[in-house]
C-alpha cells in the first residue's frame, strides 16, 4: 500500500510542480510583454489563480506523506514515545477527516457551478474544472494520511513517513 501511496503522490507532485512552472513562466512571458509592448497576456491573473491552485492540491499528499505540513510539538516534547505516536495518529486522522470535508465539497461544487455555466470574468473558462482538478489531489492527501494514522497507532512510526 505504501509505494502505490508513494508512487500516486510523486507522480501528483511532479504534476503539481510542472502547473507551477507553467504559471511561473506565463507569468514572466505576461511581465515582459507588458513592459516591451504594452500588451500582456489576457486573462494571466485567472490562469495563476488556477494553476496554482492545480499545484498546491497536487503536492499536497507528497508534503503529507514526507511529514512536511507543520507540526506543534512544544507541549508533547516531554511525552513518551507511545503518546506521540498516539497523538500524530490522532493529527493525521483529523487532517484527514478535513481533506475528505473539503474533497467532497469542492467536488459537490463543481457540479453546482457546472451547472450555473459559470465561467471565469476576462476568459470565459469553465470554472467547474477548477473545482473539479482540486478534489484527486485533496482525496489522495486524505489516503496518506489515513494510512499514516493507521502507521502511528500500530506503533509502526517508521513507515508512517517517507
Amino acid at each position: 500500500m505504501y509505494s502505490l501511496l508513494r508512487w500516486t503522490s510523486m507522480v501528483f507532485a511532479l504534476v503539481g510542480g510542472l502547473a507551477a512552472a507553467a504559471v511561473g513562466c506565463m507569468t514572466v512571458a505576461s511581465i515582459v510583454m507588458r513592459a516591451l509592448w504594452s500588451t500582456p497576456i489576457q486573462g494571466d491573473i485567472e490562469l495563476t489563480q488556477f494553476g496554482i491552485a492545480l499545484a498546491i492540491s497536487l503536492c499536497l499528499p507528497w508534503c503529507q506523506l514526507h511529514g512536511g505540513n507543520i507540526i506543534v510539538d512544544f507541549f508533547t516534547l516531554k511525552a513518551s514515545e507511545r503518546s506521540r505516536q498516539v497523538l500524530d495518529g490522532i493529527g493525521a486522522l483529523l487532517l484527514a477527516a478535513m481533506v475528505i470535508l473539503l474533497a467532497w465539497r469542492t467536488g459537490e461544487g463543481a457540479v453546482s457551478v457546472k451547472e450555473a455555466g459559470e465561467t471565469s470574468m476576462i476568459m470565459g473558462l469553465p470554472m467547474w474544472i477548477v473545482y473539479a482538478v482540486l478534489a484527486p489531489g485533496l482525496a489522495l492527501t486524505a489516503l496518506v494520511a489515513i494510512y499514516q494514522a493507521l502507521m502511528h497507532f500500530l506503533g509502526r512510526e517508521s513507515e508512517a513517513t517517507a
